[in-house]
């Protein structure tokens, strides 16, 4: 019988991530984004008895499910409602010096995307929030009603990588002049119509760079993750493992750019690990998912020079 938790999730690239942390008895591991606790539960399986997990996770519906599936495994599991930029703090406040691997799982989970209920799906009439973490920040609806048409041109542009951007932007403009955007498909209908039919995607829905800018620079995704690879080379142990799966390009290449920075790090990874046919007619989300790898060789200084963006 399945969970709440396991009945709407499916980790993805699972078989190559473990093979990449290597998860045994008497480690200590981080899952950084730990979802619906599916990564996390293979690994403090595999590290079983005596392994142990410290699990961040800044949504609180996801933290609730993942905590009840984690449940059997008692004492041995640490979760936080913490965003994984906090890490070191964090770490040094539980007394953990440093750790034997750490995983980084930068997509959506099934959870915000079917039943968040917070705008992440445009399929769905949602009030658009799309903050990972209702405590903090604007709301994207307060984003859009209140950013200059350029400033909004210019998050459409670098976050989403939308060659529309301009002309979305001058569409939101006009439109909030008589009616603010309040919902997920009000604003994917606006794109919609904004971009002229030969310039709508053929394999995705024409709004879905607009929304992935937008859920980016609401939570702050891209500094976030800056900072934790900045600061991950001196919280894993000699020979300790970073693995990141990212989903889009912008998180990809920075993560590229800071393995091959070196600070510490070496790449195991050459090219990302893709997921296979199987897995993906399993689980079609898994299409996009890239998976990179690194281990902790050597010490580093205090000091380290900050990562772009």
């Amino acid at each position: 019988m399945t969970t709440g938790a396991e009945a709407v999730h499916t980790p993805v690239l699972l078989a190559e991530v473990m093979t990449a942390l290597e998860p045994k008895p008497g480690g200590v591991y981080v899952d950084a984004t730990l979802g619906l606790g599916g990564h996390s539960e293979e690994i403090l399986r595999r590290s079983s008895p005596t392994g142990r997990l410290i699990g961040f996770e800044w949504d609180e519906e996801a933290l609730r499910l993942a905590q009840e599936r984690l449940a059997p495994f008692g004492e041995r599991v640490t979760t936080l409602r913490r965003n994984f930029a906090e890490m070191a703090d964090t770490l040094a406040g539980l007394g953990v010096a440093q750790v034997d691997g750490i995983l980084i799982d930068a997509g959506m989970s099934s959870l915000q995307l079917d039943r968040g209920g917070r705008g992440f799906s445009f399929q769905k009439d949602e009030p658009l929030d799309m903050r990972m973490d209702s405590r903090r920040g604007q709301t994207a609806a307060a984003l859009l009603a209140t950013a200059s048409e350029e400033e909004l041109a210019d998050i459409f542009f670098y976050y989403g990588e939308e060659k529309q951007a301009r002309r979305i932007a001058r569409a939101i403009a006009e439109a909030r002049i008589k009616s603010p955007l309040q919902t997920s498909r009000e604003l994917a209908e606006l794109v919609a119509r904004a971009i002229p039919r030969r310039f709508h995607p053929p394999k995705i829905h024409v709004a879905t760079k607009t929304c992935q800018a937008l859920r980016i620079v609401i939570n702050g995704e891209l500094e976030n993750l800056a900072r934790l690879l900045a600061d991950a080379p001196a919280l894993l142990n000699q020979n300790g493992k970073l693995a990141v799966i990212s989903f889009h390009s912008l998180e990809d290449g920075l993560v590229k750019r800071a393995f091959r920075a070196g600070h510490g790090l070496s790449e195991k990874t050459k090219h990302p690990i893709c997921a296979g046919d199987e897995e993906i007619g399993r689980n079609p989300r898994a299409r996009s998912a890239r998976l990179r790898v690194a281990e902790k060789t050597e010490k580093r200084g205090e000091d380290h020079e900050k990562l772009p963006l």
